[in-house]
């Protein structure tokens, strides 16, 4: 299935964060907004400051938008809405890791992650309803794919994390979301025109304002859409490895059977802008007796040889009923050595928000888990065949 292909089957519900017979505003690009408020007769700089008010002070109440004039203000509150998605469940971790089940419209869900560190503040945000690459190692690839998210829905889930942090304005020096990482349920370049339009209202300087160096794109190597990516959004890229052979990646990275490892590497090598100063993130998640040998970090580094790159190496994080086993800490520290010693950083992720199963690989909606525990509840009182 091609990629447009693929947008189209899995298409989003239009409008995604509506108010009933109200436009939502939150997910149209800036040339949108100034296109439908000059339908309404308003210049352009109405659109700017409009958006200005909506990303940079996250800002849903139009009476509250001071600098529109009280007429324009009740037209928009006649017509539109400054929508959020739903949080149908808010966790957080005894490590300060925040979890949101974020519910849309159509009772479909999503889990995004906020990972405190000293130095930052990380949003893993999802691209899609469920997964359709069946990691083997991936939680998330255990749910079957619904539906792509549309770019409201994207956007959505930073502005209520926004939101429940208290991180706006968006020019305050202590925010807490400096990072956006699209590794979050589904894959990115799956759902290519949504995330790239709401990766462009992320940098838009006039309102969330995130530089390209703080967004990182995670792919599992959809090989045509890499070098496009680069082109238009010129983001960091990070790419799920997981496996040095075909063999191996064909079973634990299924996507690998239509886009093999040497595929993968050229696109890597000829992504547009990488250097020593914006290197590729590799990752690549530690597997007891399955990829972590030290034959296997010497392979790695083959394998990346002239690819500006570090290695992010993910201690499997255990989910139930998962088939594998994290690699031992001396496994893992004898597979870093292999590749430092090649001269790749190579930095052991610290797993963070397991007790909420919001560890990378554990992310699954849980209106998933849910509907299949209501499921068995209803076997079990009727245990009789439905046709």
């Amino acid at each position: 299935m091609s990629q447009q292909q693929h947008a189209d089957q899995f298409a989003p519900p239009v409008p995604a964060l509506g108010g009933g017979a109200r436009r939502a505003l939150v997910g149209l690009s800036r040339d949108e907004l100034t296109e439908t408020l000059a339908t309404m007769g308003e210049p352009a700089f109405r659109a700017r400051q409009l958006w200005q008010w909506i990303y940079g002070r996250g800002e849903t109440r139009f009476d509250s938008m001071t600098d529109l004039a009280k007429s324009l203000r009740a037209k928009l509150s006649e017509g539109f809405v400054v929508g959020r998605p739903e949080v149908a469940r808010d966790m957080r971790s005894i490590d300060g890791t925040a979890k949101w089940l974020v519910r849309f419209p159509d009772g479909q869900e999503v889990e995004s992650v906020h990972i405190p560190e000293a130095d930052r503040g990380t949003l893993c945000v999802s691209s899609q309803v469920g997964c359709t690459l069946t990691c083997k190692f991936c939680h998330t690839g255990t749910q079957r794919l619904v539906r792509n998210l549309g770019a409201a829905e994207i956007v959505g889930q930073l502005m209520l994390a926004r939101d429940a942090l208290g991180d706006w304005p968006s020019a305050r020096e202590d925010r807490a979301v400096t990072n956006v990482v699209m590794m979050g349920m589904g894959e990115p370049l799956y759902n290519y025109d949504n995330v790239a339009k709401a990766l462009r209202i992320f940098l838009d300087n006039d309102g969330i304002s995130l530089s390209r160096r703080k967004i990182t794109l995670s792919t599992a190597g959809v090989v045509p859409m890499i070098k496009r990516c680069g082109e238009e959004l010129g983001v960091n890229l990070a790419v799920s490895l997981h496996a040095v052979t075909d063999e191996l990646r064909d079973v634990i990275v299924p996507l690998n059977k239509k886009y093999p490892i040497a595929e993968l590497m050229a696109a890597c090598r000829d992504y547009p802008g990488v250097n020593n100063a914006r290197r590729i993130t590799f990752e690549y998640v530690m597997l007891k007796d399955v990829n972590d040998s030290p034959a296997d970090a010497k392979a790695l580094v083959q394998l990346i040889a002239n690819v500006p790159a570090k290695v992010n190496l993910i201690p499997f994080n255990a989910w139930p009923g998962a088939p594998f086993e994290c690699s031992s800490p001396a496994s893992i520290d004898r597979f870093a050595q292999v590749v430092m010693d090649a001269g790749y950083p190579s930095p052991i992720r610290t797993p963070r928000g397991r007790d909420i199963l919001a560890a990378c690989g554990q992310l699954k909606s849980e209106s998933v888990r849910l509907k299949r525990a209501e499921r068995g509840a209803l076997a079990a009182q009727d245990p009789a065949p439905v046709a």
